[in-house]
């Protein structure tokens, strides 16, 4: 799918989901992706007659990090949009990695637009990115619901993510910005090969692996809708009464259904409690489906969430 503004403006579109006059965030790292999202964004909110703000964060990995930031406040500049530069806080750089700097950008990105009463943060994530996310999670052994990756709507921290890109090919972005003069940044982590999705980026330069995980991956986006609804419908069979403080299951029907929906149905009962960031570990939702299977259990805590076992029901609470 090529890149142009009537596409965009098509994408956001049919996204749907902004108040009037809107205040929103992109986050710009200065590559090709988030130059292109931020110069496109920029001609989009004029339009609605809105504000943006964008977000450059210093994950401070690298040496000349804190320089990059200031040479993409200067592309952005020249194109005239406003920008804030953040840092990564000292305590948050334990491991110094790709994935902890990832976690760093997107909580520093999000509590920045809670601050400043930003509903919308735009990403500039594209369809490439989100074969590698894909290609990542099966060899990580994601659960069925995970390998679909990226989605161009979601939420994190009380904020709505917007990945506008997703569809769209890395090749087209780079005509774009070709074609509109557009100066970005090279990241030099991108060729090296200590990082697990530089190695998967290279595996899928072939034409034939390439075309066999897109394949793979675009038929299991093609049936998430209904795996979805699948769980939703075994989820309210089990669910016996719900309120603002508490969800009670019915054990018995929980126990006759195959693991994959038990732990996904486990995860629905743990996220009515929490922020539409909780995360929890699968290996700790397993032993506690050990447990529940066995006839002396009696409580379980999950994060903050108290599960105990009632009759024949298991209720869930915040503690």
């Amino acid at each position: 799918m090529s890149l142009n503004e009537e596409k965009f403006f098509s994408i956001l579109k049919k996204i749907n989901c902004f108040e009037r006059n809107p205040h929103v965030a992109v986050g710009v790292s200065g590559g090709p992706d988030s130059i292109a999202l931020v110069f496109l964004v920029n001609k989009w909110i004029k339009l609605r007659n809105g504000k943006l703000t964008a977000i450059i964060f210093d994950h401070r990995i690298r040496d000349n990090s804190k320089n990059e930031s200031f040479e993409v406040r200067t592309i952005l500049k020249n194109l005239n949009i406003n920008s804030v530069i953040l840092r990564a806080q000292r305590n948050n750089l334990t491991k110094k990695n790709m994935s902890q700097a990832r976690n760093n950008r997107l909580n520093g990105l999000t509590n920045f637009c809670k601050r400043k009463k930003i509903l919308h943060l735009f990403l500039g994530h594209h369809y490439d990115d989100n074969i590698e996310t894909y290609l990542i999670r099966k060899i990580n052994g994601s659960n069925f619901e995970g390998l679909g990756s990226m989605e161009e709507l979601s939420y994190f921290n009380q904020i709505q993510l917007l990945r506008p890109l997703l569809k769209i090919q890395k090749k087209s972005i780079l005509t774009f910005n070709k074609k509109n003069n557009l100066v970005y940044l090279n990241d030099p982590s991108n060729k090296d090969l200590n990082y697990t999705r530089v190695k998967v980026r290279n595996f899928l330069e072939s034409e034939n692996y390439q075309n066999l995980i897109r394949y793979d991956f675009l038929a299991i986006k093609k049936e998430m809708p209904f795996f979805r609804d699948m769980i939703w419908s075994y989820f309210l069979d089990t669910l016996s009464y719900a309120t603002s403080n508490k969800l009670k299951i019915n054990i018995h029907k929980l126990l006759k259904l195959d693991n994959l929906i038990v732990e996904r149905i486990i995860l629905i009962g743990l996220k009515y409690f929490s922020l539409q960031n909780f995360r929890v570990r699968s290996a700790k939702i397993a032993i506690f489906m050990d447990e529940i299977k066995k006839s002396s259990f009696k409580n379980f805590n999950l994060k903050s969430i108290s599960i105990v076992k009632k009759d024949n029901f298991l209720v869930f609470s915040k503690k």
